[in-house]
């Protein structure tokens, strides 16, 4: 019954990632702890979720054409090194106030995605600057607290970077999946694979993330944008209940 419960949560969860270009593992983490034997061997499994959940949904951006392949190349590296660095430090840093300060993040940004602007003419060129500067940073917490943190890079892409929500949500998530492998390879020394919480989570992620990343493409700009603030609340309130437990 408890793989039953964590698969359904897993199917949950991806299918609201694959809709909004995020993997959602702080929501998913909870869960995967109390079915893990350890918390370092929850955090691996967690990771090789995303990462299952990513790249399912990355092969249906791919086939719809949302994915920015040269932003992607300048991003991704960023935020796998800044994942890197971060996972380095990370028990040098407490753990506590940092989520508080990505939960933060996460409000105001879906604050900012909710409140109404005028319509601006679309850039003529991406900031590539402020997405390499901005994966490294996103890649540096993730790897301290153990997450991907797509749900920093979707605020990110849409605001400081400029793209297109819809090229935004092919981008991240194909941004997470490279995040994820990486940081479940760095997860093995510490702590051995429990394969039977992977296969279980990763089947059950994955028919989720197909249906929600092929619903993104039937939504409009200004829906796809309140969807994606709607999940970075949900996302933050779920940082915000990791930090406070």
């Amino acid at each position: 019954m408890e793989l039953v419960l964590f698969a359904i949560w897993c199917f949950t969860v991806a299918l609201a990632g694959g809709l909004v270009g995020l993997v959602l593992g702080n929501i998913r983490l909870p869960a995967t702890l109390l079915a893990a034997s350890s918390a370092a061997s929850g955090t691996g499994v967690n990771l090789a979720i995303s990462a299952i959940a990513a790249a399912t949904a990355a092969t249906v951006h791919i086939r719809a054409g949302r994915i920015n392949w040269r932003l992607f190349a300048w991003m991704a590296p960023a935020s796998i090194l800044g994942a890197v660095a971060g996972g380095l430090i990370g028990g040098a840093l407490p753990e506590t106030p940092l989520l508080l300060f990505i939960a933060g993040v996460l409000f105001y940004s879906a604050y900012e995605l909710f409140k109404p602007k005028p319509k601006a003419a679309p850039r003529e060129q991406l900031d590539i600057r402020a997405a390499v500067l901005s994966g490294a940073g996103i890649g540096v917490l993730g790897g301290v607290v153990g997450l991907i943190l797509g749900s920093l890079r979707m605020p990110a892409l849409l605001r400081l970077v400029g793209e297109t929500p819809q090229k935004a949500v092919g981008t991240n998530v194909a941004v997470g999946l490279l995040v994820g492998v990486a940081g479940s390879l760095a997860h093995l020394p510490s702590a051995p694979p429990e394969l039977d919480l992977i296969l279980v989570g990763g089947a059950a992620s994955i028919p989720g993330a197909l249906l929600g990343s092929r619903l993104t493409g039937r939504l409009s700009e200004a829906q796809l944008i309140r969807a994606i603030a709607v999940v970075l609340v949900i996302t933050g309130t779920g940082c915000l209940v990791q930090a406070v437990t």
